[in-house]
């Protein structure tokens, strides 16, 4: 049985195996550090009885009035772990400590819009897409030719957005540009 446990800052010694993923984005030890020391509460990894980690999730709240809210900054699960529902257990905590303790209105995610796995999931577990943001992820490809993708901007309310202010029904549709979003 793995358990769901928080992210200390020897787990980046030991998650190699879950970052080489295409569709995992990377950062600086520098980076997650920041966030286990701002937001500890919003930082787990799924550990595998032998000690190995098979997923972990990264987070933060941010905002102000009714834009407060959870925000997943990472999110990934190894390939062989996966199908274990353990992305949607990460997910659930991430939200219940959004609502509960942040009172946050809502939590929100960036996916590639090709990452079509993914939205399935997210669409699964409540998410719809809010916005879509141009020119979000840069990257090289092998070329050295910049390359930059779209993203969907996805939200899920939680308990104070009693209104469901941060869902709209048209997202796909409404289209703004990577400098527009905070």
């Amino acid at each position: 049985m793995s358990r769901l446990r928080s992210f200390r800052a020897t787990d980046l010694f030991k998650f190699n195996n879950i970052n080489l993923d295409v569709w995992t984005e990377t950062y600086s030890i520098s980076f997650y550090l920041s966030y286990l020391a701002r937001w500890p509460d919003l930082c787990y990894v799924q550990e595998a009885p032998n000690g190995k980690l098979m997923g972990y999730v990264i987070g933060k709240a941010e905002g102000s009035g009714e834009e407060w809210h959870g925000h997943v900054t990472a999110i990934s699960v190894a390939a062989e772990y996966r199908r274990l529902q353990l992305a949607n257990k990460m997910m659930s905590l991430l939200e219940y400590i959004s609502d509960k303790a942040y009172r946050g209105y809502f939590v929100d995610l960036y996916v590639r819009l090709d990452n079509k796995i993914a939205m399935d999931l997210y669409e699964r577990i409540g998410y719809s897409v809010y916005r879509r943001v141009q020119s979000y992820y840069g990257s090289l490809s092998p070329d050295s030719v910049s390359q930059e993708e779209d993203a969907y901007d996805m939200r899920k309310p939680l308990s104070r957005d009693v209104h469901r202010r941060s869902v709209r029904a048209n997202g796909r549709n409404v289209l703004v540009s990577a400098s527009q979003v905070s």
